[in-house]
């Protein structure tokens, strides 16, 4: 993205040219023009800056360029700066949309404090647009959502070995969608019209986990077929393979070698046309060297092994897939998208999301149900609550002090908390609002 840039508009050449060096030391990019008509050809409705405007101006007056430039884009801001006759004028644009007026006589460091606050609404204004078009792209589109290079060579391994009709390993932490690509699989496959029977290890309850899977012969009272037995010609999804005991593992081996189950009380084994997809957490191989893990077992699920990676290892893909997970929470509780504050895109940008995709959407909902933006840390981490919500401030508070470059006002605008309460988490989280202004030369 192209650093962000104050468009400033005024025909008066000492005043222009002191402003325009204004800007330039207080670290803010500028595109100074005389003319307004010039200075309108440089708008479009994907212009990312702020502009700032003389109203008495010949050719075009302020109020003019302002109403041009609303019809390009309404939401694009523009500050006014008046002269004492003007004031009655300007504060009617501010009425029709206008993001703000300086009188004058005006010192600089108000201009500039608005012009930051200008550039901020607009980045966050193009942000949420994004986030909006990445969900409307999404509608329809596969659940497997990210552009960057590893995902891409994900799906398109996925598509390659879908017919291949050979058994799978699902590599994933927690949250990060194993079901999702087995599910994919299936659908993708030869096998689509045919059961897909999915299995959690680890929920399995180990009195009846045997009967569960093998199913039973001979006592009516028990279920005759297991969920193996049930997958015949289609899918086995077997989540957390990890989880399994050794006595499981030995006749998971058996199903997989021979292509049948042999029921608990039973005779005879059943023949068996399945493909069998596995997922464990990372660490499969470590707890085949630790005897925890059947190494023959492994051998067998590992055919192909698919490797999905954490979001962390692939933030670009964050944005488009939290608009996706928006409108996916906007539409199942009947709610509107929300808007997204400076603080959650800093959230965004920064968090290590240790329960992936899972957390990415309870937070989506979160947000959707208006629920507060500190309590959308993810339920799964091990961290205290105090703690996690410390962490979070402090990073919210940094992230922005970092995008409006120290500016207290901004901030304020930003995060909407009083002054006083600003400086007091500056003074708990030991943050030095020096530091994140520019350094003068």
């Amino acid at each position: 993205m192209t650093e962000q840039a104050v468009l400033l508009v005024d025909d008066d050449d000492v005043l222009r040219g002191a402003l325009e060096q204004s800007f330039e030391l207080a670290g803010i990019a500028v595109i100074a023009e005389r003319d307004p008509t010039v200075a309108l050809a440089r708008v479009t409705a994907g212009f990312d800056g702020a502009v700032v405007s003389d109203i008495r101006m010949p050719k075009m007056d302020g109020l003019e360029l302002f109403r041009r430039i609303a019809a390009i884009d309404h939401e694009i801001p523009v500050l006014l700066m008046t002269g004492h006759g003007d004031v009655a004028m300007a504060v009617a644009a501010l009425k029709n949309g206008a993001f703000d007026f300086i009188p004058k006589p005006f010192a600089t460091d108000h201009l500039i404090a608005g012009a930051r606050r200008a550039l901020e609404m607009r980045r966050l204004v193009l942000d949420n647009r994004r986030l909006r078009a990445a969900a409307e792209e999404t509608i329809g589109a596969e659940p497997l959502i990210g552009e960057t290079p590893v995902m891409v060579r994900l799906r398109e391994t996925m598509r390659q070995i879908a017919q291949a009709d050979i058994d799978v390993l699902i590599e994933g932490e927690t949250g990060t969608g194993k079901e999702l690509v087995a599910v994919l699989l299936h659908r993708w496959s030869n096998r689509r019209s045919r059961p897909f029977v999915a299995v959690n290890c680890a929920a399995l309850p180990e009195a009846v986990a045997e009967i569960e899977l093998f199913g039973h012969d001979g006592d009516s009272r028990l279920p005759r077929t297991g969920r193996i037995e049930a997958s015949n010609r289609g899918t086995l999804f077997l989540d957390e393979i990890e989880s399994t005991l050794p006595a499981f593992q030995a006749k998971l081996l058996r199903v997989l070698e021979e292509r049948e189950v042999m029921p608990v009380g039973g005779d005879l084994p059943r023949a068996l046309d399945l493909r069998v997809i596995a997922a464990a957490k990372p660490g499969l191989d470590q707890a085949v060297e630790d005897g925890r893990f059947r190494a023959d077992l492994l051998f067998r699920l590992d055919a192909v092994r698919l490797r999905i990676p954490p979001l962390r290892e692939r933030r670009d893909d964050i944005p488009l897939l939290f608009g996706h997970l928006l409108h996916q929470a906007a539409e199942r509780f009947g709610r509107d998208v929300p808007t997204i504050d400076t603080a959650t895109l800093a959230y965004l940008g920064q968090h290590d999301w240790p329960g992936n995709v899972r957390e990415l959407d309870n937070l989506a909902k979160r947000l959707v149900l208006r629920v507060e933006a500190e309590d959308a840390v993810d339920e799964d981490s091990d961290i205290p609550l105090p703690a996690r919500v410390d962490k979070f401030e402090e990073a919210t508070i940094r992230a922005t002090l970092q995008q409006v470059s120290g500016d207290v006002r901004s901030a304020l605008a930003a995060l909407g908390i009083p002054r006083k309460t600003f400086y007091d988490k500056l003074k708990r989280h030991d943050i030095d609002v020096e530091a994140y202004r520019p350094t003068k030369s």
